[in-house]
């Protein structure tokens, strides 16, 4: 199975639970946004690259002119539809496909965000040039995602820890690896903020439908991970902790 097809696979199986899901569907980074878009004057239009259960799209569809909800995985965007119609948010309309190849023309949104979703994507540089070119002059983009950690020690095992959970995920990535990033498909960007986010290791593993036999080497790796590594990340007793998370925002320069 490639790489586009584990991940459709992996999170449409599990769309409803990530529509459900406390961590997804709340926090600062979320009112952060429909703050962000309540500002704009209402005209914006915006692209959300794997809007996943659709939370960010839920966010800014009440401040802006028209919100497209772009992901792989079909059951995912069917989730958002009903969602969204539930909500009443009819600026928000849906398509599938990679990050990678946007099938939209040239200068089609004023804005592109993303939350939770680029330690998916195979290419980032990709996907970031094509929305470079899909964004207006001047277009920006609002980026948030768990972010890689400077210390390699800590870096080696919060990626092995995620992909042991996750068989799609790719990385996360630093903030001079984003910062790079951008800069070289054409952006101006900065970190504008960082946090944490507490994750209940039962849930966590759960909605992600992890197999047992990835949860126990999950497990063997905290109890074995060195102390630094455990008190970095407020390892407890029963495996939950905490991820580094951090928002990224960038100008198109043209």
């Amino acid at each position: 199975m490639k790489h586009h097809d584990q991940v459709a696979d992996a999170f449409g199986s599990t769309a409803a639970a990530y529509l459900t899901s406390q961590v997804h569907a709340s926090g600062a980074d979320l009112q952060n946004l429909a703050a962000t878009f309540a500002a704009t004057g209402g005209h914006a239009s915006v692209l959300d690259m794997g809007c996943g259960a659709g939370h960010a799209s839920f966010a800014v569809a009440p401040h802006v002119r028209e919100v497209v909800a772009y992901d792989i995985a079909p059951q995912m965007l069917a989730t958002v539809d009903a969602a969204a119609k539930e909500r009443g948010l009819t600026t928000i309309r849906t398509q599938q496909g990679a990050a990678e190849t946007l099938p939209f023309a040239g200068a089609s949104f004023d804005w592109a965000i993303s939350r939770m979703s680029a330690h998916h994507w195979r290419d980032v540089p990709a996907a970031l040039k094509e929305a470079h070119r899909v964004l207006k002059a001047g277009g920006r983009l609002k980026f948030i995602d768990i972010a890689g950690i400077d210390d390699p020690l800590y870096d080696t095992h919060i990626q092995a820890i995620e992909l042991l959970r996750d068989a799609s995920h790719i990385r996360d990535y630093r903030a001079d690896e984003w910062i790079a990033m951008l800069d070289a498909a054409g952006f101006d960007a900065r970190v504008t903020e960082r946090w944490r986010i507490p994750l209940e290791f039962e849930s966590w593993v759960a909605r992600m439908r992890t197999p047992p036999e990835r949860i126990t080497a999950i497990r063997s790796m905290w109890t074995s991970a060195p102390d630094e590594v455990r008190q970095y990340f407020g390892v407890k007793e029963d495996g939950s902790f905490e991820l580094d998370a951090m928002m990224i925002e960038a100008k198109r320069r043209d």
